[in-house]
């Protein structure tokens, strides 16, 4: 095959342009590096490219999912869990689903923008439960970049203080008000011992750099065309394409890192997606970013006669520890919430309220804890709008038995009764790192590029599956709080009590973790490679331990201070 290299050395080859990647360009550029960035997919412009205004009527399908696009047609997400010509294999009785997005900005632009730090019991929990291992940095160590990055990008909450000391207070803007069915949820939960606190959302509720404040349109996931929540190509690649410094090349399926003979980074080589040929880039230090799992997959494919395993792997850990937050949900159905006054209640594109873990895992039958996400309200319809109508049960207030069913006018005002009448509780939970969960390149089966993909092990331990039976029966009692009846059986034993399949919340973490030992970490604590001074990883793959939280707000500060540390380490001249 012909390869076409690229005679230009760049001082940083940044490979993704998501949080990590995103959050590098930004800060290696403004340092005055010259930084090349490869995208796997396609340029994407948030105002250009959006469908943020889109009606759900305006599609036959009624916003419904499409192969190119599996959380609907409107969202900003190019991909999901499958991609056409790039496959993905599981190993002997494993079931794990890899979310991928293929385009500038990656999911940064669809996620829901829950935006929680890890606390400081978070990078240690084998001190405090014996289980998995310790982080090779503090709370301290990060907590400055965590308070950057909440400046930066704009974040609204509430601060907790003492009450909640693994739930790190913030720099947060103004959250906006419950909508009235949170209002519901909140006095339910908090008879029940369950505290409801206003959501930390990188969403912007005042102006903040030239970016206006949320509209309240509700539809984030699309990609927002006013740059009022957080995405990638909205706040962090415009100041870094400012600076003059930064090319990016789309399309750009990254293969393999190359070396030279001593073992240190010369560049990167990728495959033109459009013209199928592969193609060289030089640069004096590589960054990869391409997400957890691609990241992994790009170091097993960087096979070397310095690095036969892949670069990075001398110790053999590539791809082991990998994590998925652990997730289940349930949906109630509420009698006093019949018949509500249609009105707009469309807030931010997400809960206005959550709660944090508030149990001590040392008086339950579980090492780890979970947040509660709530859903409900009357927002936009959409394809599947109160399906499964006639099968809502209950009694009025008068204590009759609710009737629905039927035709035309009378199918038509269940409808109108029904809506706004559900609402919806799910947990995300820590996952314990295990020996059976991991992935490695298979040896027989490559994408359409040619290059090998990788094979998923994936197992839940009891941990998680008695942390899920935790969950289903707390939704349960606040929807029985709420005089609601649960829409769903209670899970069983024999189907995890509803634990969703690996990689479902796709919150994939660990695979090229952090520690001072190079015989059982691929990074050290600058997420630096052992094998290789001038290789970095900055995404969720250095993560020692999964957390109770969502991991965007920690890629982004782990981000920050690994670019600022390279940026420091070529002032001095040490890469």
């Amino acid at each position: 095959m012909q390869i076409i290299r690229n005679r230009r050395i760049y001082d940083v080859c940044v490979i993704g342009s998501g949080a990590g990647g995103g959050m590098a360009a930004k800060v290696l550029t403004e340092a005055g590096a010259d930084v090349l960035m490869l995208e796997a997919g396609p340029m994407w412009d948030p105002v250009r490219d959006s469908k943020m205004f889109a009606w759900n009527y305006d599609s036959p399908r009624r916003g419904a999912a499409i192969p190119e696009r599996h959380f609907g047609e409107f969202d900003a997400a190019l991909g999901g869990w499958t991609l056409e010509g790039e496959p993905y294999t599981q190993g002997p009785g494993s079931n794990f689903g890899w979310f991928r997005s293929r385009m500038l900005g990656g999911r940064t632009n669809h996620w829901g923008r829950i935006s929680l730090r890890f606390g400081p019991d978070d990078f240690r929990r084998k001190s405090l439960d014996g289980l998995g291992d310790d982080w090779p940095i503090t709370y301290d160590d990060i907590k400055p970049y965590y308070d950057e990055v909440d400046k930066l990008i704009g974040i609204f909450g509430t601060n907790l203080g003492p009450r909640f000391p693994n739930e790190p207070d913030g720099f947060f803007m103004p959250p906006p008000q419950p909508r009235c069915y949170e209002h519901l949820i909140k006095q339910a939960s908090e008879k029940v011992g369950i505290p409801c606190v206003p959501s930390r959302l990188s969403i912007l509720t005042k102006p903040l750099n030239g970016r206006p404040a949320c509209h309240y349109c509700g539809q984030c996931g699309r990609g927002c065309a006013t740059h009022s929540n957080f995405s990638s190509p909205s706040v962090l690649i415009p100041p870094a394409l400012a600076t003059g410094k930064l090319q990016i090349v789309a399309n750009a399926m990254a293969r393999e890192v190359t070396v030279d003979d001593a073992g240190l980074a010369t560049g990167v080589a990728y495959i033109d997606k459009t013209s199928l040929r592969e193609n060289h880039v030089r640069a004096r230090i590589v960054v990869v970013a391409a997400s957890a799992c691609e990241s992994a997959r790009i170091l097993l494919n960087s096979k070397s006669s310095k690095f036969p395993q892949g670069l990075g792997n001398s110790s053999g850990v590539v791809g082991k520890y990998l994590t998925d937050s652990t997730g289940t949900g349930v949906t109630g159905f509420i009698p006093r919430m019949m018949e509500q006054v249609p009105h707009n209640e469309d807030g931010v594109g997400g809960a206005h309220l959550y709660m944090p873990w508030w149990l001590d895992n040392k008086k339950l039958d579980f090492p780890r804890g979970y947040h509660i996400e709530i859903g409900g309200g009357i927002r936009m319809p959409g394809a599947g709008f109160i399906g499964n109508i006639h099968s809502y049960t209950g009694t009025e207030a008068s204590g009759t038995p609710i009737s629905f069913g039927g035709y035309g006018a009378k199918l038509k005002q269940d409808y109108r009764r029904l809506y706004g009448a559900t609402v919806s509780f799910a947990g995300r939970g820590e996952m314990v790192p295990n020996k059976d969960t991991y992935l490695e390149l298979d040896p027989r089966v490559v994408d359409r590029y040619g290059i090998p993909v990788l094979r998923f092990h994936f197992k839940w331990s009891d941990y998680e599956k008695k942390q899920s039976k935790h969950m289903q029966e707390t939704f349960r009692s606040i929807i029985h709080e709420m005089g609601g009846t649960p829409m769903s059986a209670m899970p069983s034993e024999a189907n995890d009590y509803g634990l969703a399949p690996g990689g479902r919340i796709i919150h994939e973490l660990g695979v090229t973790r952090m520690g001072t030992d190079p015989n059982t970490s691929v990074v050290n604590k600058n997420c630096q490679a052992h094998d290789a001074k001038n290789v970095f990883v900055a995404d969720g793959g250095p993560f020692v331990s999964q957390a109770d939280k969502n991991c965007t707000w920690t890629i982004l500060a782990l981000a920050m201070r690994t670019s600022q540390y390279i940026a420091d380490e070529r002032k001095k001249g040490a890469i």
